[in-house]
């Protein structure tokens, strides 16, 4: 029996995903919780075009991901911050502080998305790369430099 999905489902598949599933598993577990509905010709005709969609939003995210990481690739973001002997700072630049710091710059990006090698404790020149989209990362310049 063929069915389309509603929710994720353990096991089986994700939500909208179109499923060949025993008889007995859809009538008895999937229908009644709503988890599924069957796929009657009608419903895959409107899957399909729903599919076609999803499809092509995705593209368009995916496009519009490459084109802010390439944006952001060419930022060169500066960190002026307190500092002791040594170049050793009084805390560390957080990814929160550098989401902070692309935000003033026009990009809005969640700090769990910002990812660094190792946490920066020192001045100097640091990398760091933001995930934008499955498989799309830009990478970001950064310098920290100690207070005056």
């Amino acid at each position: 029996m063929k069915v389309i999905l509603k929710q994720d489902v353990a096991n089986l598949g994700k939500r909208g995903e179109l499923k060949e599933v025993a008889p007995g598993y859809a009538r008895n577990h999937l229908l009644p919780r709503g988890l599924a509905v069957e796929a009657t010709t009608q419903r895959q005709k409107e899957w399909q075009q729903h599919k076609i969609k999803i499809e092509a939003e995705s593209r368009r995210q995916e496009e519009a991901a490459r084109e802010q990481a390439e944006q952001m690739s060419r930022q060169n973001l500066v960190f002026t911050v307190p500092a002791g002997d040594g170049g050793r700072l009084f805390g560390s630049v957080t990814p929160g502080d550098i989401a902070e710091k692309l935000k003033q710059s026009g990009f809005a990006v969640e700090k769990k998305r910002i990812e660094l090698e190792e946490p920066i404790k020192t001045v100097g020149r640091f990398k760091a790369s933001v995930r934008l989209f499955p498989g799309i990362k830009a990478e970001l310049n950064l310098l920290v430099e100690k207070e005056a």
